[in-house]
């Protein structure tokens, strides 16, 4: 069996590991409804997430009827409690998930997560839901004071997970050129938050269902 030429495979978290989407949802529809604005289903959440909590909330608030700067600051912090209380009711791995991380375990590979969520979320939410200790490394939004697309909690997680040649997966603009700023290579998912075709994210590969995740690594250019 063709060996995989990579030490380390790193994730993004939401929209790419997990699917948050329900939990996301529900703090919004939770931090908008009280002001009485109504509920979005999960589905329509995924074009708002991406780019951190207060943009959802901005986005998931001009599509109910627009803000001010006033009432995004007053949401926002009602929007977190709530999530922080909330963090796995609904989130599951995305399908095949599992199965790949025991194939790169079983092959040698580390795994490692660098998300822009913030570490207050991102470290709870990952032993809720049991898979901690199956990450080399886990490196938040706020882990060395910048996030994606900036290289540098890339480069953390690769030096928290022993270094060596490394390839990240996402579903973001920010995931991609995160990856490519910080010189490795990357892979974009077609199953998560996108906001647009994931052609246009211009990675690497693209995977869209995880089960294609290990063979893709096995025929990639040693």
């Amino acid at each position: 069996m063709t060996s995989i030429p990579f030490d380390i495979v790193g994730f993004d978290l939401d929209g790419t590991l997990i699917d948050t989407s329900g939990d996301l949802a529900a703090a919004v529809n939770y931090a908008i409804g009280t002001i009485g604005r109504p509920a979005f289903p999960a589905a329509a959440i995924h074009p708002f997430v991406g780019k951190g909590a207060k943009v959802m909330l901005a986005r998931a608030l001009d599509a109910s009827g627009g803000y001010t700067a006033d009432t995004l600051d007053a949401l926002l912090p009602i929007l977190l409690d709530y999530y922080q209380q909330n963090l796995a009711i609904h989130s599951v791995p995305y399908p095949g998930l599992i199965a790949a991380m025991d194939a790169l375990t079983d092959a040698g590979v580390k795994l490692a997560i660098c998300t822009n969520k913030a570490e207050r979320f991102t470290i709870p939410l990952m032993h809720q839901i049991g898979l901690s200790d199956r990450f080399a490394a886990i490196v938040g939004g706020d882990t060395v004071g910048v996030a994606k697309p900036d290289p540098a909690p890339i480069r953390e997680m690769i030096a928290r997970a022993g270094g060596g040649r490394t390839i990240f997966v996402g579903d973001t603009i920010n995931d991609i050129a995160g990856a490519r700023n910080a010189g490795i290579a990357n892979v974009a998912v077609g199953f998560g938050f996108l906001d647009g075709p994931v052609e246009n994210l211009d990675a690497d590969a693209i995977i869209h269902h995880f089960d294609e995740l290990v063979p893709l690594l096995r025929r990639w250019p040693a």
